[in-house]
């Protein structure tokens, strides 16, 4: 059902300052800051040669990214994500095997233009999974 790590996403404070560390520190390729008021967070992607690493700034107090950050204070992984063939089989098939699908159980639109769920973290191992549409 899943097919290649699209990213692993990192919770941070400040994402200037974690986007420096991957752009002057390590010389990775990163874009510029975009504001994903529906998720309710900023997003920065730094483009390795297999996957990307999404850096997650909270959009506010009441952003997802701000409570997991007031749990883990330094930011640390937030989330991995899949890409999948087709978002809503994958959802239907993981639904039947007993597999929780956080929010409404349809379809967002990410951070990439395409849709995406998210599956809760006790169902897989303590970590929040992403899917999202190759």
């Amino acid at each position: 059902m899943i097919g290649r790590l699209n990213h692993v996403a990192i919770a941070v404070r400040d994402i200037a300052k974690a986007s420096d560390i991957y752009k002057k520190t390590l010389g990775a390729e990163v874009s510029a800051v975009v504001p994903q008021p529906d998720h309710g967070v900023s997003t920065v992607f730094i483009t390795l040669p297999n996957t990307k690493i999404e850096l997650l700034e909270p959009l506010g107090a009441d952003s997802p990214i701000a409570k997991f950050l007031d749990r883990n204070p330094d930011g640390g992984i937030h989330h991995i994500c899949y890409e999948v063939a087709d978002i809503k089989a994958a959802r239907d098939q993981l639904l039947k095997q007993g597999a929780r699908v956080l929010g409404s159980g349809e379809p967002k639109i990410g951070a990439h233009g395409k849709p995406v769920l998210f599956l809760h973290p006790k169902d897989f191992n303590g970590t929040l999974v992403e899917l999202e549409q190759a």
